[in-house]
């Protein structure tokens, strides 16, 4: 894609610039990551980097090494709404699955919303990520788009050194797999939903929690999303 460039974040002013472009993706309330901070784990072996449309930072990733050596923490993407439709997104994860491996790491690990659908595409359908672990308000108590819910996440394992997700950074598809869909699609916008509904909203929340606890806890996992029936698909 012309003008679109992909590279580590350097000095304070561009640290500043995605400081600011969380506010305006999470929203009013949301605590950023601060500009410094960044700037000091990116120096002490993280990973800060960012998508230039044009020269002008649109997108960005952080993350960050666990204490499991090979094990990188993928604590924030963010695109802005006037870069979607651009795969900014998909783009910024396999930089960052090509920084990780140039420097000995097989695993990436984050979180994302199980509700939301948009998510669900990019990190299990687009990505190939998987997920067996449901963190129960993870967060706790949150503002910005995430206020009024509870802050479920799935944890997810982006095994960035398999074959499946080589044919994925390479253009290709994610392949069939044995897989039985859950029964519970998700709503087309959850934020659309929480505004004009926050019960329905409440209400998939708890029921979308108790049906992956339950299939996790029976030894099943996340494995690919629909995105037409929008509903989690779980391996038999």
């Amino acid at each position: 894609m012309t003008g679109v460039t992909l590279r580590d974040l350097s000095g304070m002013a561009e640290f500043r610039e995605a400081e600011a472009l969380q506010r305006e993706v999470w929203g009013e309330g949301d605590l950023p990551d601060p500009a410094d901070l960044m700037m000091v784990i990116q120096a002490e072996g993280g990973l800060v980097g960012g998508a230039f449309v044009e020269g002008r930072l649109m997108g960005y990733i952080f993350g960050f090494p666990t204490r499991v050596p090979g094990v990188q923490h993928s604590h924030r993407l963010a695109v802005l709404e006037a870069a979607r439709g651009l795969g900014l997104g998909v783009r910024l994860k396999f930089y960052q699955r090509d920084w990780c491996l140039a420097r000995g790491m097989t695993l990436v690990r984050w979180t994302f919303d199980p509700l939301r659908a948009v998510n669900a595409t990019l990190n299990i359908h687009r990505l190939g990520a998987t997920s067996d672990t449901y963190l129960e308000d993870y967060y706790g108590e949150m503002a910005g788009i995430n206020s009024g819910l509870a802050s479920d996440r799935l944890l997810v394992n982006w095994d960035i050194a398999s074959p499946v997700v080589a044919a994925l950074a390479g253009g290709g598809a994610l392949p069939l797999r044995p897989a039985s869909p859950l029964a519970l699609p998700l709503p087309e916008d959850l934020g659309d939903l929480a505004r004009v509904d926050p019960g329905r909203a409440s209400e998939l929340r708890h029921g979308l929690r108790e049906r992956l606890k339950a299939a996790f806890s029976n030894g099943r996992k996340i494995v690919d999303f629909d995105r037409t029936a929008r509903v989690y698909l779980l391996s038999d």
